[in-house]
């Protein structure tokens, strides 16, 4: 029988694949455009920057479903670890240790993301999911102990950024229940609400005005790497889970680490490749997840964009729709077999 699901979650990966080489890029140009720059100036700018983006790619409300009220806690929380706590973390690190190992610290991001999504939002995670996971943690621990051979202040460096990847595991579980709402829109709250959190305490502390030019740079970073990456993050959230795009995105580290190299970085070494090639098995490990099984849909009334091709959305329009809409619609019951994620659909008991 031929997944429904092929589709969409060919469409999920393309879209966490397209967040993770613009966030991995970001990473080494962040160490080299804030240099100098207070932690939470540099946050503000990188936030600034991702909500204009949000703010320019919002669709109209027939498209997509709208942020409500009762979503502020939930972006609240996201702003304070994705926008403050985990961007501060990461450019605090990045100041204090090399820009590889940075990068490649950060896939540690998909274990966070992935022991969360399994608890909070009973995604599947079989044993070669688990392996993969040892594996990114086992890789995580090679890195920190070759950071540690290089002393202290790269040790604390590296443990802060390892701060940042925890802090983007919350967001990235807490932004799960906002994938169905206009991705455009979830962007310009959280970037804006980090912006000002950030702003007010680099004002707070004395930070130094950063120059036009690094001003301008790092904007620009925020707007593709954390704006359009954040955007394309939740759609591929929404295709194919939590869980699953934190290890589609888990590649952006080792996109950041050959960038770094490419930009001059040469802290290179043999545990670090070691730490490298872990992470990279555990990456490829999970995305051979394959799972399948029959199944049951309780009711469920719900709104997001979606189709009418994808066996799970039959109710009737006159004239029926082509292509993605947005209302709220009723899920009957309903028992069938085939290969699925854990999307808004399929969040079954296991």
């Amino acid at each position: 029988m031929k997944a429904p699901w092929h589709g969409p979650a060919m469409r999920g990966g393309l879209f966490a694949l397209l967040a993770a080489t613009l966030f991995g890029v970001s990473t080494p140009l962040v160490q080299r455009f804030g240099a100098g720059l207070g932690a939470f100036t540099t946050a503000a700018l990188l936030y600034a920057g991702a909500a204009v983006v949000g703010a320019f790619s919002r669709r109209h409300i027939d498209r997509e479903a709208r942020v409500v009220r009762s979503d502020l806690p939930r972006l609240l929380a996201m702003a304070g670890f994705g926008a403050v706590i985990g961007p501060v973390a990461l450019a605090w690190g990045l100041q204090h240790t090399s820009g590889t190992s940075a990068s490649l610290m950060l896939t540690l991001e998909a274990l966070f993301t992935a022991v969360l999504a399994w608890r909070l939002y009973r995604e599947s995670m079989d044993r070669r999911v688990w392996v993969a996971m040892a594996l990114l943690l086992a890789g995580g621990m090679v890195l920190v102990l070759d950071q540690g051979r290089a002393g202290g202040a790269h040790l604390w460096g590296l443990l802060a950024v390892l701060l940042a990847t925890a802090a983007w595991g919350v967001d990235n579980t807490l932004s799960r229940a906002l994938a169905d709402r206009d991705p455009g829109q979830v962007v310009m709250a959280k970037g804006g609400l980090g912006a000002a959190a950030t702003t007010a305490m680099a004002l707070a502390l004395g930070e130094p005005l950063p120059s036009l030019a690094a001003a301008l740079a790092l904007f620009a970073i925020g707007a593709t790497g954390y704006g359009l990456s954040l955007r394309f993050y939740l759609l591929a959230q929404r295709a194919f889970g939590a869980a699953r795009t934190g290890s589609v995105f888990a590649f952006a580290p080792f996109i950041g680490a050959a960038f770094a190299v490419g930009l001059g970085d040469r802290s290179a070494s043999g545990m670090m490749a070691l730490g490298s090639l872990l992470m990279l098995a555990g990456v490829v490990l999970h995305l051979a997840e394959s799972h399948g099984h029959e199944h049951d849909h309780e009711p469920l009334e719900h709104e997001h964009a979606h189709r009418h091709d994808d066996s799970h959305h039959g109710h009737l329009h006159e004239p029926m729709p082509v292509g993605e809409h947005s209302h709220r619609h009723r899920h009957h019951p309903l028992r069938h077999v085939h290969t699925h994620v854990p999307d808004a659909h399929h969040s079954h008991h296991h």
